[in-house]
């Protein structure tokens, strides 16, 4: 029996005015698979944070003990000693800000910030934010001790934030989504500056130096010469992750600079034909060589944002956050505690 005459997929009269198709509407946009890794990245995350708390509360020497071990790498004399903590805070979660800086510069290259006049509003609702945080933590505090800890009031838990976006936020439409993400963002990156500028007790004006220096050959190997080169880059990052923190500034806000540069427009069409055309070709004569060719072209066809998003998101997410959590939740808890949390005025 003949097949009847084919059905064309229907458009609603809401898809026509949104624009879209009910095919692209089933397709999910690269902010939303970013805040579902984030979800599943913040469960982890209070699992992480529970663990401590229960941790410190049955054997809280064993919790100090461990992420107080000092851990160094020395090279001829010269390297880094830090604690375990340490390394977990300012080492590992430098990959964290590198992925928020990535998926930033995507929204700018791909997403709704292309039009550079919507930065504006997230960019003063963070400012704004912060500052009636700072405002209300010194409204309780200012004229003791206490005072002094303002920038941390003003800082976002980027992680559980984002979690909760994707959570509380499903039918959220994704140019709001780009605007909370954007506010989360400039949070944490002016939060670093603050930290910075405010919080480090000496500065190494010479180390420093070295690394704006390093920063430099980044920007001309990166923008002048378009070289793509990731372990060339990851040294470069690694020194100036070192500098910075010779120097005395926290040295996180490295990932979230070498994130923003890396871009995400989409290949040149030339790029795609060539990689059709090696794929042809191996696919009429699949030899180990033209195996490895299809690979290279292939991989440098795809956006170098795409695939460092890919390789390095689930492990921030799910591995680097939730263990950073584990390192720094760790209160201990009984009733003197409790007392003086509720009269404290930074818990006010």
């Amino acid at each position: 029996m003949a097949d009847g005459p084919e059905r064309k997929p229907v458009t609603t009269p809401g898809e026509l005015l949104s624009g879209t198709t009910g095919w692209a509407r089933r397709v999910q946009s690269p902010l939303r698979e970013f805040l579902r890794t984030e979800t599943g990245g913040a469960a982890v995350l209070l699992a992480g944070a529970v663990a401590a708390l229960l941790w410190v509360n049955v054997d809280a020497s064993s919790y100090d003990e461990l992420w107080e071990t000092v851990l160094a790498i020395d090279i001829d004399g010269e390297g880094v000693e830090l604690t375990l903590r340490e390394w977990v805070n300012s080492g590992l979660m430098t990959f964290f800000f590198f992925v928020l800086g990535l998926e930033a510069r995507r929204e700018f290259d791909l997403g709704d910030f292309r039009e550079r006049r919507r930065f504006v509003l997230p960019l003063l609702a963070s400012v704004g934010g912060m500052g009636a945080a700072v405002g209300i933590y010194l409204a309780f505090n200012l004229g003791s001790s206490s005072a002094e800890g303002w920038g941390i009031a003003m800082a976002t838990d980027t992680a559980f934030a984002l979690g909760l976006l994707y959570v509380f936020g499903r039918r959220v439409p994704d140019r709001l989504r780009a605007f909370m993400l954007t506010v989360v963002i400039v949070d944490d990156l002016l939060a670093l500056v603050v930290i910075a500028l405010v919080y480090s007790e000496e500065i190494d004006v010479t180390a420093l130096i070295s690394a704006f220096g390093f920063f430099a050959v980044v920007l001309v190997l990166l923008l002048g010469f378009r070289l793509r080169s990731g372990p060339l880059y990851f040294v470069l990052g690694t020194a100036i992750w070192v500098a910075l923190l010779e120097s005395g500034i926290e040295p996180l806000v490295v990932g979230l600079a070498m994130g923003l540069l890396v871009w995400a427009t989409p290949p040149a069409r030339s790029d795609l034909e060539e990689a059709g055309e090696r794929f042809r070709e191996f696919r009429e004569q699949p030899t180990p060589e033209l195996h490895r060719s299809v690979r290279e072209t292939i991989r440098t066809a795809i956006a170098p944002n795409e695939r460092l998003q890919l390789m390095y998101h689930p492990w921030t997410s799910y591995v680097i956050v939730p263990l950073f959590a584990l390192a720094n939740a760790g209160v201990a808890i009984d009733g003197d505690f409790l007392e003086r949390a509720a009269s404290s005025p930074i818990t006010l």
